[in-house]
């Protein structure tokens, strides 16, 4: 649920006028939902409340094309939702309330864990419970499935997780978190990104927002530039891009090629409101 308005309030502070929009997002829902308007085909595992939000969701899944066979269906917890404020420069400030997804858990992914495995790309991201999420990347790992971590929102991992991920995705906070370095130019960047190697992660992408993408792999660093746009809301970029990503690297493209890409779609992305109704079709490249 998004409201628009010239300014962000201050703690305490109400703000009249402004916009209201209301639309489907999460971070999960909206990288499949980039992937799938990109041509991928898109198996989607999730949890939703039984209640209007998430028949919505899954509706909209559907509509998508997404495969929503292994969706998970809550009969107590709600469907989680995002209060999302957007400034007139495209800035936002996000609360969530996690619910449904807040409650998938281990022994839940057990059962199709699999099925999972199949996948030539596996993206998770940290909106479901960080022991669902380590469980998946170490059962998936190896297993024929390039796994790819975006650590959003940001928290703390188990070093011991990192040696399994093969991409992960940070933005410059992110990386911040999970490294303790500061990422303010090109330069802390890559620092930060030999940090993660350091850890384990074989490849780092670090995102930049307006400036792109690092991309640090084999020692090698490539500064990915985003196309000049005028933003309009900034939510879903992140989210965009990796579901971008993913779709690049499945069909073959090198790591600096599919962030290439990726920055490209989610420079689209950002000129338009909204998180899953956003993203761009292939044919808007």
């Amino acid at each position: 649920m998004v409201v628009k308005s010239a300014k962000l309030p201050a703690p305490g502070e109400t703000i009249i006028g402004g916009e209201f929009l209301m639309n489907p997002g999460g971070k999960g829902a909206n990288q499949a939902v980039a992937a799938a308007k990109l041509g991928a085909a898109v198996t989607f595992l999730c949890k939703i409340g039984d209640d209007i939000f998430g028949r919505q969701a899954l509706e909209g899944f559907k509509n998508e094309g997404i495969n929503v066979d292994l969706v998970l269906i809550d009969p107590v917890q709600p469907s989680g939702v995002a209060l999302i404020l957007v400034d007139g420069k495209g800035e936002n400030s996000i609360a969530v309330a996690s619910g449904a997804n807040g409650n998938l858990q281990v022994d839940e992914l057990q059962q199709t864990i699999a099925q999972i495995q199949k996948g030539d790309i596996v993206l998770l991201q940290l909106e479901i419970p960080i022991p669902t999420v380590e469980y998946a990347i170490k059962k998936c790992s190896g297993k024929g499935a390039r796994v790819i971590l975006n650590p959003a929102p940001a928290s703390l991992l188990d070093d011991a997780v990192f040696p399994y991920i093969s991409i992960i995705t940070p933005n410059e906070t992110e990386a911040e978190l999970l490294t303790g370095i500061k990422v303010i130019d090109v330069q802390s960047a890559e620092d930060a990104a030999k940090a993660l190697q350091g850890k384990g992660v074989e490849n780092v992408i670090i995102t930049l927002g307006s400036k792109g993408a690092l991309v640090y792999a084999d020692a090698v660093k490539t500064l990915v530039p985003a196309p000049v746009v005028v933003a309009v809301d900034t939510t879903a970029a992140g989210d965009v891009f990796n579901g971008a990503l993913a779709v690049a690297l499945s069909e073959g493209s090198s790591l600096a090629k599919a962030a290439e890409f990726a920055c490209k779609v989610a420079s689209i992305a950002v000129t338009r409101m909204g998180a899953q109704a956003s993203a761009p079709g292939r044919s808007e490249l």
